[in-house]
Order: structure tokens, then C-alpha cells, then sequence
């Protein structure tokens, strides 16, 4: 489904790739990246807000590989995603981040980004997801 989502006729998906330019950083071979390399890459698909009534962006992966971090990637992903909301008029760049992964989370705070307190995050999966998928309507119901 991800190569359909990113490469198919209806994309659904899309992605950025940071790539390093110019001399290897560090000291010697292997202390940081090579010219032209791959260092990270961000994941996202288009939500929309009822409340406001317009399109945002949901970024649903921001990586950095261990060795590129600190060198200014991760910013230029999400300076990057930050450009077309604005171009496009979209009003907001949203994601989640795992309580425990302070470094991340500090890093987005200092681009100013905030923790959206007031609302919680659900999800059906495996067993839940197929039986409520899969439950047959009462009569009179009508969604479509």
C-alpha cells in the first residue's frame, strides 16, 4: 500500500528526502555524511479541519539517521512541509511524538511547536477494528 499511496495514480501519500551536500562532516571517514547521501526523510498526507475549514498537513514520519542529527536536517524536513502549508493556505502541521522521546520533543519545541493538551488520541486496531468493521447494521441505517 505505500508504494501505491507515494507513486500511484491517486496519491494519497507523500514524502521528502534530505540528502547532504558538500564534504563529509567530522573528522575522518564515517564521522558524518557523504556527499549525496540519504540522512532522512518525512512521511505525510493531507487532513482538514472542520473546525477552521481548510486543509492542513499530518506528518506521520520525521527520521534522521543517527549520524546526520544536529546537522540541521530534521529543521529543513519540517521547513519544508512548513512551505507548502503556507503556499497552500493550509493553516496547520500536525504529528505525534512519543512522551518518552525527549530529544525529539524538546527539538520541536524549539522550532515552537506546542503539545495539544486537549485532545486525546484513539485508535481501533487488529481485533477491535475488524469487529466493528465488520458488524452488520441494524435496520434503517443508512451511511454512504
Amino acid at each position: 500500500q505505500l508504494a501505491e499511496g507515494l507513486f500511484g495514480p491517486e496519491r494519497a501519500v507523500f514524502a521528502h528526502v534530505g540528502v547532504a551536500e558538500g564534504e563529509a562532516g567530522g573528522e575522518g571517514p564515517g564521522d558524518g555524511p557523504e556527499d549525496g547521501e540519504v540522512v532522512g526523510f518525512t512521511m505525510w498526507f493531507l487532513n482538514f479541519s472542520t473546525w477552521r475549514g481548510v486543509h492542513g498537513i499530518y506528518m506521520e514520519d520525521l527520521y534522521v539517521r543517527p549520524h546526520a542529527r544536529g546537522g540541521g536536517y530534521g529543521r529543513a524536513l519540517l521547513a519544508e512541509l512548513a512551505r507548502i502549508c503556507v503556499e497552500r493556505g493550509y493553516e496547520r502541521l500536525e504529528w505525534s511524538v512519543l512522551d518518552w522521546n525527549r530529544s525529539a520533543i524538546e527539538f520541536y519545541e524549539a522550532l515552537g511547536a506546542r503539545p495539544q493538551d486537549e485532545w486525546t488520541v484513539y485508535r481501533l486496531t487488529d481485533g477491535a477494528l475488524k469487529r466493528l468493521g465488520s458488524a452488520r447494521r441494524r435496520g434503517g441505517e443508512r451511511v454512504g
